[in-house]
């Protein structure tokens, strides 16, 4: 009880501390918010090895030498990809539409961080935040509170030497799920940020506040035919192998087209995968989950690790485990997203069998959020775009890196969105710009009062005067002509008088005003057509 108190107090003064500073950055130009920025980015770049070895040592997840890639990709690569980008003030200026766009920050982010990527999802979320002129206050995971303190430390002190409010950035040191529910409930709170797991991202959105939430994987790598084989097998190694699997959009399972799979195999086993025995497989199933639940003693630990807790042997420069399966689902540990280097193996006949494998692989846990396909045909790929229920489907390339932005030009990011059919509002990489509101400025552009004028518009002043777009253009050309014609009278095309009953009008001014005088039919014609260009 008096830790959840003491949780609870704490998060409401961070709150509070973090909304009066979030009120003094609103103040602050484009230059200033970027000179901030960017002293976090070379602070955080800076650390990013000690704070990798950190999050290592206290979580005992992954790889030190994955986590400073980590760490430099939430920090320098973020950067690169936001040169340019305005958050401050008029940030578009739609002249066509007479629109402006302002953006105007959100206000202060709950952000929840994940035991798994510690350091880099902390310094990416203050970088993300300060961006957009917001303040944070975080909760981490109570395995990794140390190590998050101190990687938000690193880019927060530097950043208020740059100038930002002091407690613009805040991190609960004192961590209970009292304490958490009260960061997020809090009215302080603006915006949630949630990185987790499905339970957690599932409570971000149960407490009444806008929020994006993220959470598994289990993401599937389909090789086609038409595959670089030897290409493919070291991208899903690559990825598998990448702080040993604790990204969420790290490959989980290979479905390979039936006409490949020995040769996928052989360059699996070249590029450093143990392929397991039917034996071997069995072991890993029993060590997979814990009651219901996944054994988190698993969690980001090397195939030489994992295969000792199971009882067989590999060698210690194993980049993954393959076992062969042919099951989806919960009677199969193995198809399960395990945040680990296991990988299982399905075999498909054709993409289309290996485009339904696929499917019913993200259903069963990973749902909206990754997929990767290694394909040399593009109709197979389009028909991979067209069917799959997931919001990033990287091609060629390793799905781990591709879907944060590492190896493709989606925006790095350490928040994934996998869409509504994942359960989170977006499918998009989490930016800087989905911590902003954008206000606009609209002016004008269908009058129902017309302005005053001093004098009558000449025919060419008509020509080229601009189309207000809502059929109101017809009584303006009606007025204008009769003020050039003195008073003229004036025969409406589309209902004739007794004397023209029989005409048709014109088709190229059907229900348009027309002068008797003094300009001929040709010449109004040929100015209405001018007019609707």
């Amino acid at each position: 009880m008096d830790a959840d108190l003491r949780s609870i107090q704490q998060a409401r003064d961070l709150l509070r501390v973090a909304s009066d500073a979030q009120h003094a950055l609103k103040a602050a130009g484009q230059a200033e918010v970027d000179r901030i920025v960017a002293a976090m980015v070379a602070a955080g770049a800076f650390a990013a090895e000690r704070l990798g070895r950190l999050a290592y040592e206290e979580t005992g997840f992954g790889r030190p030498e994955s986590k400073t890639q980590k760490n430099l990709f939430a920090t320098r690569t973020l950067a690169e990809r936001m040169e340019g980008m305005k958050t401050v003030g008029i940030v578009n200026r739609n002249d066509e539409d007479a629109i402006w766009e302002v953006a105007t920050p959100m206000g202060v982010v709950a952000a929840l961080i994940p035991s798994t990527n510690p350091t880099s999802t902390a310094m990416y979320k203050a970088i993300i935040s300060a961006k957009a002129r917001c303040g944070v206050v975080m909760s981490p995971h109570p395995r990794a509170r140390a190590c998050t303190a101190e990687a938000l430390h690193v880019v927060a002190e530097a950043a208020y030497r740059a100038g930002a409010p002091v407690g613009l950035f805040g991190c609960m040191s004192e961590v209970t799920l009292a304490g958490t529910d009260a960061l997020l409930e809090d009215p302080n709170t603006d915006v949630i940020l949630a990185t987790g797991g499905g339970g957690m991202v599932k409570a971000a959105y149960s407490k009444g506040k806008p929020a994006y939430g993220v959470g598994s994987g289990n993401v599937p790598a389909y090789v086609d035919r038409s595959a670089d084989v030897s290409k493919a097998a070291a991208d899903i190694l690559t990825g598998t192998s990448f702080d040993w699997g604790t990204l969420c959009s790290t490959e989980r399972s290979v479905v390979s087209d039936v006409a490949i799979k020995r040769k996928l195999l052989e360059a699996l086993v070249q590029n450093g995968a143990h392929i397991c025995s039917s034996e071997e497989a069995a072991k890993l199933r029993k060590i997979i989950k814990v009651g219901p639940g996944l054994n988190i003693d698993i969690v980001g630990q090397s195939p030489h690790r994992i295969a000792q807790m199971a009882g067989f042997r590999v060698s210690q420069d194993a980049k993954a485990l393959v076992a062969e399966v042919s099951e989806v689902g919960k009677g199969e540990p193995l198809s399960m997203e395990t945040l680990s280097p296991i990988l299982s193996f399905y075999a498909a006949d054709g993409w289309e069998e290996g485009c339904a494998r696929c499917i019913e692989i993200l259903e069963f846990g990973g749902i909206g959020h990754t997929l990767a396909i290694h394909c040399g045909s593009q109709r197979v790929i389009e028909q991979f775009a067209l069917r799959k229920p997931s919001m990033r489907i990287v091609v060629n390339t390793v799905a781990a890196l591709g879907s944060v932005g590492m190896t493709t030009n989606l925006f790095p990011a350490m928040t994934l969105g996998p869409g509504t059919i994942g359960g989170s509002i977006t499918s998009d990489n989490i930016s800087p710009l989905h911590l902003l509101n954008i206000k606009r400025v609209a002016f004008e552009t269908n009058p129902l009062n017309k302005p005053q004028q001093a004098n009558a518009a000449s025919a060419v002043d008509l020509a080229l005067a601009p189309s207000s777009g809502d059929g109101s253009w017809m009584e303006e050309i009606e007025a204008r002509l009769r003020d050039r014609a003195g008073s003229a009278p004036v025969v409406n095309a589309s209902m004739p008088d007794a004397s023209t009953e029989a005409a048709e009008p014109s088709p190229e001014v059907e229900g348009v005003a027309r002068a008797v005088h003094p300009l001929s039919d040709s010449e109004i014609e040929s100015l209405v057509r001018r007019f609707r260009k």
